[in-house]
């Protein structure tokens, strides 16, 4: 079984001890449809010309639904990891991992709660997309043995993958971003830098045991999912731009998946965690949308 360092652990668990709750902590009233609710560099059919023909009020409204879409995918993933969490609480060794276990729960639930929030004051109709999970990342997050490689590969790209669009909405949302919405991603980058932290360090202590053979047929799992994640956070379904004003969605969707941008865009924000698993051996590429 896969620990992280306990003197990291410690620390962790020391920076999380002031807790805020995104409930209490954000702006709701700061919350508003007039805004964009995502840079438009990260929207999905940014960079072409259908995109760029689209009235202004059209490409606002797709930037919520964006995000909502976005966000749902968030909470089937927190979904997971609270689950997985509450049953790894058992297996703690230590009083420091316990502990960082339990205000990773605290976090989680904190965040999902925020995200439902955020849908139940924005006064659009949402979308159902969400309850279309991507199979095998659903099934490896809640069967994968507590504990093991798998396991802490899935949460290492499960927590990497969005935190990069969340940390791109903080660098170059501008004063067209809603500021509520900044306000969210920001806080969201705070608490998932300790996740990913703890995810990382207990990923590099399994794969440290990890013979060449396993890592082989570990990779098309790791491939797999890779490209679950990619589609559940950065391919928008057919739903979401209907609800924005733009049918057929098929067509809209099917010229984002092949968007030039949109890939490049992709890149950019799983190149981190493709460096990180290809110097332990794996065979990777940037994943299709």
């Amino acid at each position: 079984m896969a620990h992280a360092d306990l003197s990291l652990l410690e620390q962790l668990g020391t920076n999380s001890r002031p807790y805020h709750d995104p409930l209490m902590q954000l702006d709701w009233s700061a919350l508003g449809t007039s805004d964009y609710w995502l840079p438009q560099s990260a929207m999905s059919l940014h960079g072409l010309a259908e995109f760029e023909r689209l009235p202004e009020a059209t490409k606002m409204r797709l930037s919520q639904y964006e995000f909502i879409g976005f966000i749902q995918a968030g909470l089937w993933l927190e979904s997971i990891f609270i689950e997985r969490l509450g049953r790894k609480l058992k297996h703690a060794r230590a009083l420091a991992e316990h502990a960082c276990f339990l205000h990773e729960v605290r976090e989680e639930a904190g965040h999902s709660l925020m995200f439902l929030r955020l849908m139940e004051e924005s006064g659009l109709r949402v979308p159902f997309a969400w309850q279309q999970r991507p199979r095998l990342a659903d099934f490896l997050g809640r069967h994968a043995p507590v504990g093991g490689v798998l396991f802490w590969l899935a949460v290492v790209i499960g927590e990497e993958v969005p935190d990069k669009l969340n940390r791109h909405v903080r660098v170059h949302g501008d004063g067209a971003l809603n500021p509520l919405i900044a306000q969210m991603c920001t806080l969201h980058i705070i608490d998932e830098a300790r996740h990913i932290a703890h995810a990382r360090s207990a990923l590099e202590a399994g794969l440290a045991t990890t013979g060449r053979l396993h890592k082989r047929l570990l990779n098309p799992l790791i491939d797999l999912l890779l490209r679950q994640f990619v589609q559940a956070f950065y391919v928008p379904r057919a739903e979401v731009y209907e609800l924005a004003g733009l049918a057929p969605g098929e067509r809209w969707r099917e010229l984002a998946r092949h968007n030039p941008a949109r890939r490049e865009f992709i890149g950019q924000c799983v190149n981190p965690t493709l460096h990180l698993l290809r110097g332990h051996g794996f065979k990777l590429a940037v994943p299709s949308p």
